[in-house]
């Protein structure tokens, strides 16, 4: 099984997802592996929400696995408008949209913001997303 990590910004790592999480001294499961699977097919950040039916582990399983792939800098989370969590594999801090009609979340590709002196890591945008707006929800 081979992992590959591609961000909005062109970075791409592919690595074997049982070399990956021995790498990082965590310990090789199968439902460590099925999320990192998950994950890599996945087209856009997802919450336990819409992964929960593909998963076969409870919530709180999930999440300690989830905040452990964090840590170890396997993946990139942040929180919505609505207090969902959402998870997507990849290293560079980027900026997302999350619609606050139809909770879609898109990553966005190039945002300037600069603040000297500080750090940024992952920057949150709350709106309506150009559909919700055409279609006046």
């Amino acid at each position: 099984m081979r992992l590959s990590c591609i961000s909005n910004f062109g970075y791409t790592f592919v690595m074997n997802i049982e070399s990956l999480l021995k790498k990082k001294n965590i310990k090789v499961t199968t439902a460590r592996v099925a999320l990192l699977k998950l994950l890599e097919a996945a087209s856009k950040p997802v919450c336990y929400e819409e992964i929960k039916g593909r998963i076969a582990m409870d919530k709180a399983t999930f999440y300690r696995n989830m905040i452990t792939f964090e840590e170890a800098g396997i993946l990139n989370a942040f929180e919505s408008h609505s207090k969902m969590r959402y998870f997507e594999l990849g290293h560079t801090p980027h900026a997302h949209f999350v619609c606050t009609a139809c909770n879609g979340v898109e990553c966005i590709e190039s945002i300037d913001v600069q603040l000297p002196g500080y750090e940024i890591g992952t920057i949150v945008i709350h709106g309506r997303c150009r559909s919700c707006v055409e279609a006046g929800v």
